[in-house]
């Protein structure tokens, strides 16, 4: 699948990240990054559904799991066209797009790391988040702070500065109300990326943060 070749294609196109660099390399894309992340999705589709059944591996080109390297520069001072990095996302099939809840694979020359949680959700859904995690925080609190998953996760993301209106400064999650994202990451090396066994490694990862992902689709009224 990856390889040190995928990294130094990422490395290079952020040096020479135009359309006309990428186009007269468009082949060296297609053989060092998406073919290997298209295959590392059929891979991953037996082993997610051992987490699962709700969540999507798709290897389509076009609108699967596998997100597109072209940017969105509308509202980026950052005009350059490509990203400088692969982003895998296995979404719940009730989701229509990355603010869904999913599990999610990250690879760059900078870090990688593998994801879990929802992202930026919509006022209505993270409304019934944090309803959800007010009215039932005991389970929330040991999906968070169960030693395994702090051991290997972070929860990560923006918050508010203030608390969200209709909860109260000293309620006693009040830091997890405040999130707008709800993810949690974990780093991978290099090597684990270049690694046969990385199938198996994100498996174990995903596992592990099973519990969040669990009352993440129960808040909001999600299979999983």
């Amino acid at each position: 699948m990856f390889s040190k070749k995928t990294f130094e294609f990422l490395a290079l196109l952020d040096q020479n990240n135009n359309r006309d660099w990428f186009n007269d390399h468009k082949s060296q894309y297609e053989e060092y990054v998406r073919e290997p992340a298209l295959d590392f999705i059929r891979q991953m589709q037996a082993p997610l559904a051992e987490v699962s059944s709700h969540f999507v591996a798709s290897d389509k080109k076009v609108g699967g799991s596998l997100m597109r390297i072209h940017k969105d520069a509308r509202f980026s001072k950052d005009k350059t066209p490509y990203k400088i990095n692969v982003g895998i996302q296995f979404r719940h099939f009730m989701g229509k797009d990355v603010h869904a809840p999913g599990f999610y694979f990250h690879l760059a020359n900078d870090e990688c790391f593998v994801g879990a949680g929802i992202w930026r959700p919509e006022s209505k859904a993270l409304n019934a988040i944090r309803t959800c995690i007010d009215e039932n925080p005991n389970s929330y609190k040991k999906a968070i702070y169960d030693e395994q998953f702090k051991s290997i996760f972070e929860m990560s993301g923006e918050s508010l500065k203030r608390p969200p209106r209709g909860f109260e400064k000293d309620h006693p999650l009040i830091d997890e109300l405040k999130r707008k994202d709800f993810i949690a990451i974990s780093p991978l090396t290099q090597k684990q990326i270049c690694s046969n066994n990385l199938v198996d490694t994100v498996l174990e990862r995903y596992k592990v943060a099973d519990s969040l992902m669990g009352y993440l689709c129960f808040a909001l009224e999600q299979p999983y």
